[in-house]
């Protein structure tokens, strides 16, 4: 094994048991340091003890020549700047040469939302006498009622809904755990889908604890539940794009128009950090004239002395 293979394997063991980092995340990582590590041994470099500014600057252009945009170029060096720190504890390299590098700013586009008129449309195209139709409508509740994410929403189990409190147990990224609570439509949904279209999915599979099934009686994917979105929005004729995250924006995006303060959408949303959940403080044209209209003395044309 080379130098920088073991380098790569420490730090990789590193990401999984003390930091517990996701899959995706390793993933991220380790093909961010081969990037590096191929740079180095084309420059004739083995030993990261002689990696200078000089060499991270000459990376950073070989980058840009390349066409990567902000965002790919500030997470690769978030990603060696994390791993050089991770060196230092460890006492292999002396010092970071990527400490004082700034990372170059990633704009920050405002998320996708439904409007009101849209969402309307998705909660009435399924057929809420089958069980695909009501498992549909109950994904769409949850999701939209909840905020939580599709991988979420995917690994939910019976045991993780409490329909005595309305609230659904949830393990998000990381293994942070947090509750999150849900409102009567969804839970209509759920009991609906859970009491009769789940039992009947179940007919044709092995009993599990997941909540939602596929056709087949299994436990759906990610990827399944991205697919039932898509065919929604097709069921309902719209020609708006969805992503999985679209409903979580529109979650985030609805309490706050409503008038939710920002840490309790944060707790709800279980980011870490609030600067995560600020990119949600956009609102509509129409919530903005809305309260124009409402909170302008001469908006209206009237005089309220009358």
């Amino acid at each position: 094994m080379n130098t920088f293979a073991a380098y790569t394997e420490a730090f990789i063991e590193y990401l999984q048991i003390e930091k517990n980092a996701s899959p995706y995340t390793v993933k991220y990582y380790q093909n961010d340091l081969e990037v590096f590590f191929d740079f180095l041994l084309q420059e004739g470099i083995d030993d990261l003890h002689v990696v200078s500014h000089r060499e991270v600057r000459l990376f950073l252009t070989r980058l840009y020549e390349q066409k990567l945009n902000r965002r790919s170029v500030s997470r690769k060096l978030s990603s060696l700047r994390s791993f050089y720190k991770f060196m230092e504890r460890e006492e292999w390299v002396e010092k970071n040469p990527f400490v004082h590098i700034h990372l170059p700013r990633a704009a920050k586009p405002i998320p996708g939302f439904f409007y009101m008129e849209e969402l309307e449309k998705l909660f009435e195209v399924n057929d809420l006498n089958s069980p695909t139709g009501q498992r549909d409508q109950a994904i769409l509740e949850v999701l939209y009622g909840t905020g939580i994410r599709v991988s979420e929403c995917q690994g939910l189990k019976l045991g993780d809904i409490d329909f005595s409190i309305g609230t659904i147990f949830v393990k998000g990224k990381g293994r942070k755990e947090r509750y999150v609570p849900f409102g009567r439509f969804a839970e209509i949904a759920l009991e609906t889908y859970i009491h009769d279209g789940r039992m009947k999915l179940l007919e044709k599979s092995i009993d599990t604890d997941a909540v939602f099934l596929n056709a087949r009686g299994k436990p759906l994917t990610t990827r399944g539940i991205r697919v039932i979105l898509n065919k929604i929005v097709e069921r309902a004729a719209l020609t708006v794009e969805i992503h999985p995250h679209k409903l979580r924006h529109t979650f985030a995006t609805h309490m706050l128009n409503e008038g939710a303060d920002l840490r309790t959408v944060q707790e709800l949303l279980g980011h870490e950090n609030l600067s995560s959940t600020q990119i949600y403080t956009h609102v509509t044209k129409d919530h903005l004239r809305e309260v124009y209209m409402k909170s302008h003395p001469r908006a209206n044309g009237q005089n309220r002395n009358e």
